[in-house]
């Protein structure tokens, strides 16, 4: 592969990365404000998919990727804006995973409140509000991330 093409895989990935999560998280929390179990529901099943499609793939992506740039370029894994950058991906991941589970459980939580014809229960907004704080860690690490690949500060 050439480094273009390396360097525009590794860019779509750093987008769909970024994209994916503001889109998920900006439906998620639309649908959540309706308090309608059948909404959230209907929502958290795109959602989840979506996740799976798309993040995924741009997570298997990102590091081989860029491991792929550095070697091409000549990079040291061991320069300092990448170790830092591996460092904030797997903090961005800590985060992540535990977030996929709690999209498919609030998922299911929502459409058996659906199905019965009842409000969203107390652990549905339990996990909903663990959800989303857990996404201002991970995302503000994907941004430093983004800025460490801009600007590769040395020092």
């Amino acid at each position: 592969m050439t480094y273009f093409v390396l360097k525009f895989l590794h860019i779509i990935g750093a987008t769909v990365l970024l994209g994916t999560g503001a889109g998920i998280a900006f439906f998620m929390l639309v649908a959540h404000r309706t308090g309608h179990a059948a909404t959230v529901a209907a929502v958290a099943r795109i959602v989840v998919i979506a996740d799976f499609v798309f993040t995924t793939t741009a997570v298997i992506a990102q590091p081989v990727t860029g491991a792929a740039l550095a070697w091409y370029v000549g990079y040291s894994l061991w320069e300092r804006w990448i170790v830092w950058s591996i460092v904030l991906y797997l903090i961005t991941g800590a985060f992540w995973l535990p977030v996929v589970w709690m999209q498919m459980e609030m998922r299911k939580i929502a459409k058996g409140a659906a199905a019965n014809g009842e409000p969203l229960p107390a652990r549905y907004h339990r996990l909903f509000w663990t959800w989303f704080y857990f996404g201002f860690p991970a995302f503000a690490a994907v941004l430093a991330i983004l800025w460490l690949m801009i600007t590769r500060p040395v020092g």
